[in-house]
């Protein structure tokens, strides 16, 4: 079986940034919503990306972002995908796609089944999907809450467009996700982090080898 795709999302650091590099993942994420302790400006992200652009996907996660604050990222990251983990419709995403020309992936909070019949509308319409636990209620933000949910609502899903698995991957679980979902991807931020924000190197490294290793 092919090994699950894997990102490292809301990085902030040079040397988190070459952990990433070095153990190997696909994937590189940075958070521009001003409300996560992971927020960059575009800026540093474009600073810290460089050296591994062409090595790895770089993806922008915004929340419900303005046409003015995707142009200013495009412009200034140049990243390869565009997360949209807000509310945003299936022609909003449509329309970002068309606008910018960079593929989307598209993030939902999951709890339940209901929550899954919502995303087949984005599905042919984005890039990829990302399936995330909806936050907690007191939460002020969509994604990054280090929690999970139920991975056996995914077993057996029937859908065109590739996903990943994301909310409260950890080193200890993430083998346990990939066995029970079989997901192409997994996307990981506060469970490897030493403390709210900051990326721990020793825990990129080990993440990324589990969850390569899962599914052999």
């Amino acid at each position: 079986m092919t090994p699950p795709l894997i990102k490292i999302c809301g990085l902030s650091t040079p040397e988190t940034v070459d952990a990433v590099a070095e153990a190997g993942a696909d994937m590189i994420g940075f958070v521009f919503f001003p409300k996560s302790p992971r927020n960059v400006s575009t800026e540093a992200a474009a600073h810290l990306a460089e050296p591994v652009r062409g090595k790895m996907q770089i993806v922008a996660l915004t929340v419900n972002a303005s046409n003015e604050t995707l142009e200013d990222i495009v412009s200034t990251l140049k990243p390869d995908l565009l997360q949209l983990h807000g509310s945003e419709s299936p022609e909003r995403c449509a329309e970002v796609r068309e606008i910018f020309k960079t593929p989307v992936m598209k993030a939902f909070g999951i709890s339940s089944k209901d929550d899954l019949d919502a995303v087949t509308p984005y599905d042919r319409v984005v890039d990829r999907l990302l399936f995330d636990a909806k936050p907690p209620k007191d939460a002020n933000r969509p994604g990054g809450n280090g929690v999970s949910f139920d991975w056996h609502l995914l077993e057996d899903l029937k859908l065109d467009t590739p996903y990943m698995l994301s909310g409260g991957l950890t080193i200890e679980n993430v083998a346990d996700a990939l066995r029970i979902t079989r997901a192409p991807g997994v996307d990981v931020s506060s469970g490897v982090e030493r403390e709210k924000g900051v990326k721990d190197v020793a825990l990129i490294k080990e993440f990324v080898q589990r969850a390569r290793t899962a599914l052999s």
